[in-house]
């Protein structure tokens, strides 16, 4: 594990520095038995005022440099020292400070202490170590830093590591991450934590007729769960923050079956759930003031038998009937159900966290992922953080009239678009989920384009780790206006 510590090293041996220049390239250069890492930053050394598409300001570094550079910048530092099998590197703070700045010392420092960890990670739980071991960045000493600056680079750095502890949920094989195994993980995440958790059963399940997770679920050997998370930091009487994570465990795609080139990765597909794992986790340990409850559907969507069939009307905890046109849209079946368990706790908002939809990287690329609600505030307030952040969301429509297309014939709503229509498929997954959740103010976060690190960003490849920064940030910035009584929550 990656140590940030700011005393001056009593030592240069096995010592990498780094300095920022304004070199034509990057190099790694000794002299006098010293060695230096030279980042090549060619910008000018001053931040700019711009403006985003509504008119408020965000920093941008002159001559194209902006925050998202930034995190590239610190990230590159550090696969650049784990080429060459560096363990400590150290570097002065103000290296990475710009002129007229639009973020303090305090944020720039929770950006380094977070991407250092970011960059740092690697997935190598199923790989033979080679003689010289795996290759990471054992410390990181940093100059030039004072009091409030280190607290924030800590702070940086623990929100890092609940990042990377999702994207090891995530990265794990589907064989070794089962419904059972994950409501495991999730106990094992919040362990001396003051969050309780319960999880049930397909009995449990059956009593409180979610039936939508059930049909999902009944094609696997293995049993499905539903991980509740509850975490009460906040005053008795305000309004829970209320967190829903897809966990679908592997998706094989039921009946519709999968084509092989689109299984593999399809463990992946609980990313949503362990982003609210980590984040309640990290929220605990941060000891905010909040209330906040995370709900996970755990299912594996297998073909067998016993599966639910394209055709089949399934009735939902709500009440309302899905008309199932393909088993293959199963994650805004499970969500159904989990929604409208979320109202039970009279939310003061609701977030659905999906790898839902392939639809949502067509239309966006691999660099953010979509964000669908009603809400102006709610969707410019999660924008803003994401551009803080590095977990970048962006808006799309979730207009009334999009309703006609899931209208189903058989049942009240069908679960892809009634017509078998290839476009907007993002879209129908999003007003899907909304028929379950019109009396919240909600927001559904389709991360799919986010599930996987993207060839140039200075990750490892595999799962990224989203949105747990930006959900975390959210609920840190959170204002509640409402109260409630925990007491009256239903069974």
């Amino acid at each position: 594990m990656l140590k940030i510590t700011f005393q001056k090293p009593a030592s240069q041996k096995d010592l990498l520095f780094v300095n920022i220049n304004s070199k034509n390239k990057d190099e790694i250069i000794k002299e006098n038995g010293v060695k230096t890492l030279y980042l090549k930053c060619d910008e000018e050394n001053k931040m700019n005022p711009v403006r985003n598409r509504e008119g408020s300001q965000r920093p941008s570094i002159s001559n194209g440099m902006n925050l998202r550079k930034l995190f590239l910048l610190v990230r590159k530092m550090i696969v650049m020292a784990k080429s060459v099998k560096a363990e400590k590197i150290a570097f002065s703070f103000d290296d990475f400070k710009f002129k007229n700045a639009k973020i303090t010392d305090e944020e720039l420092g929770e950006i380094i202490g977070s991407q250092l960890d970011f960059a740092n990670y690697e997935f190598v739980e199923y790989k033979t170590p080679t003689k010289d071991g795996f290759s990471f960045i054992k410390e990181v000493i940093i100059s030039g830093v004072d009091k409030k600056t280190e607290k924030a680079l800590l702070k940086g750095h623990m929100i890092a590591e609940e990042v990377n502890k999702t994207r090891t949920l995530a990265n794990t094989p589907g064989g070794d991450m089962t419904p059972k195994i994950l409501a495991e993980k999730a106990k094992e995440a919040v362990k001396g934590l003051s969050i309780k958790v319960t999880v049930l059963g397909e009995k449990e399940m059956e009593r409180q007729n979610m039936r939508a997770i059930l049909s999902v679920g009944r094609g696997s050997d293995e049993e499905s769960k539903f991980i509740i998370m509850e975490y009460w930091g906040g005053p008795k009487k305000e309004k829970p923050i209320v967190l829903v994570g897809k966990g679908v465990t592997f998706d094989a795609g039921g009946i519709n079956l999968k084509p092989s080139s689109s299984l593999l990765g399809m463990n992946m597909d609980m990313s949503g759930g362990a982003a609210v794992i980590h984040t309640i986790a990290l929220a605990a340990k941060m000891k905010l003031k909040k209330n906040i409850v995370g709900l996970i559907p755990a299912v594996e969507n297998m073909a067998s038998g016993k599966s639910y069939r394209p055709g089949d009307v399934i009735r939902s905890m709500s009440g309302k009937t899905i008309e199932v046109l393909n088993t293959d849209a199963e994650g805004r079946v499970i969500l159904a159900d989990a929604l409208t368990y979320a109202q039970k706790y009279k939310p003061e908002v609701v977030i659905d966290i999906a790898t839902l939809t392939g639809a949502a990287m067509v239309a966006l690329g691999e660099r953010m992922s979509a964000i669908f609600t009603e809400d102006d505030e709610l969707a410019k307030t999660f924008e803003k953080i994401g551009e803080k952040t590095g977990d970048y969301v962006w808006r799309l429509p979730i207009w009334e009239e999009f309703e006609n297309e899931i209208k189903g014939s058989l049942g009240d709503v069908t679960n892809v678009h009634n017509k078998d229509s290839r476009y907007g498929g993002a879209i129908y997954g999003a007003i899907f989920l909304h028929q379950f959740i019109k009396d919240c103010k909600w927001a559904h976060i389709d991360m799919a384009p986010r599930m996987v690190a993207m060839a140039g960003e200075n990750l490892a490849t595999g799962a990224v780790g989203s949105p747990v920064r930006l959900l975390y940030k959210f609920i840190e910035e959170y204002k509640s206006t409402k109260i409630f009584n925990k007491e009256n929550l239903g069974g």
